[in-house]
């Protein structure tokens, strides 16, 4: 699928299914650690209804130490080239341009780059000359020391920095040579945030669209929603936060945002299924 054709509005969000091939992401961390199994699971969520598969091998949750470049590029490429060759539409989470540089080559049509080029700056470049999607999210610092950085202070708080400083990742990427109609924008959900800040972002996604550029959310199983849900004995479990993320899911659907990162693609898939339907259903009304 070429960017532009990514990039259509479909009177829904696109549904980027998460393969994390790594030994200690939060979620799901070792279950997807052999190519075998991780490709599995990609077809899995592709039949599940996945528009785009996310291939990551290095975990930022809080605290996770960063992989050897060789051993992240062990872990995705083998797994983006046979997706790819499947007639999947790959992503590749990464923050290094020579990732991403194996990953293009090996079938991904968009970079997924949590630090928004911040971590190596090269990633842009790569992205400019392969002419693919660009993800910039918001990002201060590497999960060892970015909760560090969570303080926002100055006049509009969270979103008025996360804003402008979204809006920075875009001038850089557009200065790098990427085109601006390439990039997507994510808020950055859980990096360098507190729950509140999560919450208020949720809140003032219109912010983030003033950018001009699509909006990616990834809420999927994130902390803040095991904290909302959690009660005396601590934060609800991981794998039992679904059910609220399916609801944040459609929230951001109707808001109108491009694509929701996930865990379960069925889940959310049908979530937003049903605001298609419900947009399409008030059209006839009028």
């Amino acid at each position: 699928m070429r960017p532009d054709e990514l990039i259509t509005p479909l009177g829904r969000p696109r549904i980027m299914g998460i393969v994390n091939v790594t030994p200690d992401s939060f979620s799901d961390g070792g279950r997807f650690m052999t190519s075998d199994a991780a490709i599995g699971h990609g077809r899995e969520l592709m039949a599940q209804g996945a528009d785009i598969l996310d291939i990551g091998g290095e975990s930022t949750r809080p605290g996770a130490t960063r992989p050897l470049v060789s051993e992240e590029l062990d872990r995705v490429v083998p797994v983006i080239r046979a997706l790819s060759a499947e007639g999947a539409t790959v992503s590749v989470d990464t923050m290094r341009a020579e990732v991403a540089e194996a990953a293009v080559r090996a079938g991904a049509r968009v970079i997924n780059d949590v630090s928004g080029g911040l971590a190596d700056p090269a990633i842009l470049r790569v992205a400019a000359e392969h002419d693919v999607l660009f993800v910039a999210m918001h990002w201060r610092a590497h999960s060892t020391e970015m909760q560090q950085h969570a303080v926002y202070d100055g006049p509009g708080g969270v979103v008025t920095a996360v804003r402008d400083e979204l809006s920075a990742r875009v001038d850089d990427a557009v200065a790098a040579g990427v085109d601006l109609e390439r990039i997507v924008v994510d808020p950055g959900l859980g990096f360098a945030k507190s729950s509140d800040h999560n919450w208020e972002l949720l809140q003032h996604l219109d912010a983030i669209e003033e950018l001009g550029r699509p909006v990616l959310v990834g809420s999927s199983r994130k902390s803040f929603l095991g904290t909302l849900l959690g009660g005396p004995q601590g934060p609800r479990p991981v794998d039992e936060r679904e059910h609220a993320n399916v609801a944040l899911t459609t929230i951001v659907a109707l808001q109108g945002s491009w694509c929701v990162r996930v865990h379960d693609v069925r889940a959310s898939a049908d979530a937003v299924r049903v605001v298609e339907r419900f947009g399409r259903a008030s059209g006839e009304r009028r």
